[in-house]
């Protein structure tokens, strides 16, 4: 069982969701809009820090944690209502998603940042950084996550779950997975 740091047993209920079950962009990815017609207006764009960006004749819109189909429409409700195009068709695509990276420290052998695929695991996650070093120890693993707002801990149980006899722990964007290396 995945324990949380902060006493509880508990496996955080987001867990059961697949670690890239949304496609939405976030602070520090890019994109390129496509405005039909407009080349002024087309290009490549990336979400600051407060989660928005700055079109042109528009001004800074908010565009954090929307999918690219939510951004298009966006960005055609801007230029309709600023009265710049009548009847603007936009297309977004995403380029880099650095949102959507996992950070693996510690004991491992390739310490560094990852990016995340679907459904992605902490044992993969560990097996892409290289794998646990001999002096890792593993089963005092934890994840740090960002749970409404708030950092949370996990333990998690490396070995037991490289056994078989836990279940894996799904990873989310933004996850922190740390490997302590063993006392003796």
């Amino acid at each position: 069982m995945l324990a949380s740091c902060s006493g509880g047993s508990t496996t955080p209920a987001a867990n059961t969701v697949a670690g890239l079950s949304d496609s939405t962009l976030d602070a520090g990815d890019s994109f390129e809009v496509s405005v039909y017609g407009q080349e002024d207006l087309s290009g490549k764009y990336r979400i600051d820090a407060d989660g928005r960006i700055n079109f042109p004749l528009v001004g800074l819109v908010s565009v954090a944690t929307l999918s690219p189909t939510e951004i298009a429409l966006v960005l055609q409700d801007a230029l309709r209502e600023k009265q710049i195009l009548r009847d603007p068709h936009v297309s977004v695509f995403p380029l880099e998603q650095q949102s959507r990276q996992v950070s693996v420290m510690g004991a491992v052998d390739k310490p560094g940042s990852y990016p995340l695929a679907p459904n992605m695991t902490v044992i993969k996650a560990i097996s892409v950084a290289g794998g646990l070093t001999p002096l890792a120890s593993g089963d005092n693993t934890i994840i740090t996550r960002r749970v409404d707002g708030q950092l949370e801990r996990f333990k998690v149980p490396v070995s037991s779950i490289s056994e078989g006899k836990e279940p894996d722990f799904v990873l989310q964007k933004g996850d922190i997975i740390f490997v302590p290396e063993r006392v003796f």
